[in-house]
């Protein structure tokens, strides 16, 4: 299902109201979390809400992503410090209940497996929120992953670094390898939500469109699942057929 709107806070309001009404459903809700210039405005209308509307996040399970191979939680550009920037402090969320990947695991296989493992016994995610690279990545997974795959240490492509490339000082400041959910597991969330914003994701997400399912685009491996919306601006969705934008909310 599409939902185009013309801003970036009408989506951010939108994507924000779905993760509260699903914490209201249930709360010992599993929520998969992205990070990322996209879902800044998505946490920051979610922070507005939980704090005009109050919920007990006692129960709330977070599972992010994907995290880099070599930051230390503390570095500013880690996920865990985005995340914590973000979302976790302002809503004082049980620490031991936010979990992502550990990029300083002196055995990295091992966590990965165990990450996966964790979410499954959390009882799977109720929904992952996602966002998309320009090359068509979900987490890191890049192009030609296998559909398959569980958590597991990803090389990151040059198009990914140089996209990344502007949260550091210098590009070559951006570690070469992450820690990132598989596809597989990101495939047996209840529901997920794909977020796209802006000019620079106009060409995936008419690539993403029209394609079928395909290694080389791992975003196409959501079409494969029961529940998936996908939330763009006008902007993003640019480029999309005129009857699909037709259908924008």
């Amino acid at each position: 299902m599409y939902k185009i709107f013309e801003t970036v806070d009408e989506v951010s309001q939108y994507t924000a109201q779905r993760l509260l009404d699903t914490i209201q459903a249930k709360p010992e809700a599993v929520l998969g979390l992205a990070t990322g210039g996209t879902m800044e405005p998505v946490y920051a209308r979610l922070v507005e809400r939980l704090q005009r509307t109050p919920v007990d996040l006692a129960r709330l399970t977070t599972f992010n992503l994907d995290e880099y191979i070599g930051l230390d939680a503390t570095h500013a550009q880690s996920y865990r410090h985005y995340m914590c920037q973000h979302l976790f402090d302002k809503l004082r969320l049980p620490h031991e209940r936010a979990h992502l990947p550990d990029g300083m695991a002196e055995d990295i296989e091992g966590a990965c497996r165990a990450y996966s493992m964790a979410i499954q016994a959390a009882g799977g995610l109720d929904l992952q929120l996602l966002g998309i690279g320009s090359n068509g990545h979900i987490g890191f997974n890049e192009p030609h992953t296998r559909f398959s795959s569980r958590t597991h240490v990803t090389p990151l492509s040059a198009q990914t670094r140089r996209d990344n490339g502007r949260f550091f000082s210098d590009e070559s400041e951006v570690p070469t390898h992450a820690l990132t959910l598989g596809i597989q597991d990101i495939l047996e969330a209840k529901e997920i939500i794909l977020v796209a914003t802006g000019r620079k994701k106009a060409n995936i997400m008419a690539e993403l469109h029209r394609s079928g399912v395909d290694e080389a685009l791992p975003a196409s491996a959501l079409k494969q699942h029961h529940n998936v919306t996908v939330v763009m601006d006008r902007e993003a969705a640019a480029l999309l057929p005129r009857q699909q934008q037709g259908g924008a909310a």
